[in-house]
């Protein structure tokens, strides 16, 4: 059935209500942020969600992404305060933490970001020696991130990390650095080598110092013992010569006897024992030798008493020499 002006008017009035509910309406998603213009201007930002602006009135300004980015520095030419070149290349991560600030105080935020990281790398590696710029890389990371985290603060950026990925050094001059160590390297080897051989000198001497000490301290241990051992044998035969003595001296003829045999047995030791004497004569009795023999074991009998302890007395009784002690003609 044909529409009158009325319902066409009332269909066209709830199409527009739905175009203006749909432009009013927006949905921004996790992780972004929408700036609004109104005429231009700057009015608010839209947070992650549902939100709603004036159809026809505000719009969207920029879209930013908050969450954190990654910017691919390339590699390039860097001269060292040495007047070396090198060439590096780094990595830089950041993160928006101000949308109406990254959307409107700077231009192309990511070129900016891109050329203030390569300017700032060229500007602190330079300001080092070779060396130093080699072995103190997270030095360099620290100085990029303070530097580079100091200049795009106005932007709304939070700069969390610039790493070096790579420094390389000419071919000749990595050659040059390779002789240098491995002439550094001998060198401490050569040192470590002279002070072990001084340290093994040491310990020798030291050791023939030890060793020449003890060795006197025994020699004058051995000294004393040996001298100790003379004096005791002297006070022995001291001891034995008094008591012949006094033997002697109350006129007892066994202690002559005593030494006589004492003598006459030394001397055939004496002739038994020489090097140059093989065949020995003897133009004397062996009986005599054995009465004499005899003789000192009746002094030692009369002395000391059969058991060992001396006799009764204690004074040897005077008696003539024994006739074990004689030829047999003459007993």
């Amino acid at each position: 059935m044909p529409f009158s002006g009325f319902d066409i008017a009332v269909l066209v009035f709830v199409v527009l209500v739905v175009l203006i509910l749909f432009a009013g309406i927006k949905t921004v998603a996790q992780g972004f942020n929408y700036t609004v213009e109104r005429f231009g201007r700057y009015t608010k930002t839209l947070e992650p969600g549902l939100n709603l602006i004036i159809p026809f009135v505000d719009r969207i300004g920029a879209r930013m992404n908050m969450m954190e980015q990654v910017l691919d520095v390339p590699t390039q030419e860097v001269i060292t305060k040495d007047n070396a070149s090198v060439a590096a290349d780094a990595v830089a991560f950041y993160q928006v933490l101000n949308a109406p600030q990254a959307a409107y105080q700077v231009n192309n935020l990511e070129t900016a970001l891109l050329n203030l990281t390569m300017t700032n790398i060229r500007s602190v590696m330079g300001s080092m020696d070779l060396d130093e710029l080699l072995s103190n890389r997270d030095a360099i990371n620290d100085r990029l991130l303070r530097v580079v985290d100091e200049a795009a603060s106005p932007w709304g950026i939070k700069i969390t990390r610039v790493e070096i990925k790579d420094i390389n050094p000419p071919n000749d001059l990595v050659d040059a650095m390779a002789r240098q160590m491995k002439a550094e390297r001998d060198k401490r080897a050569e040192v470590l080598e002279a002070e072990g051989s001084r340290n093994a000198q040491i310990l020798r001497a030291e050791g023939s110092k030890q060793a020449a000490i003890l060795e006197a301290e025994g020699t004058r241990e051995a000294a004393f013992r040996e001298a100790e051992a003379r004096e005791r044998l002297a006070q022995a035969e001291a001891m034995a010569t008094k008591v012949v003595s006094e033997a002697i001296a109350v006129g007892d003829v066994q202690a002559i006897n005593y030494f006589v045999a004492q003598k006459y047995t030394e001397a055939i030791q004496s002739i038994g024992t020489a090097r140059n004497q093989k065949i020995v004569l003897m133009p004397m009795e062996a009986s005599s030798l054995i009465g004499s023999l005899g003789g000192i074991g009746a002094i030692a009998k009369e002395v000391f008493g059969e058991g060992g302890q001396p006799a009764a007395g204690g004074t040897p009784r005077r008696g003539s020499v024994p006739s074990a002690g004689l030829r047999d003609d003459e007993t």
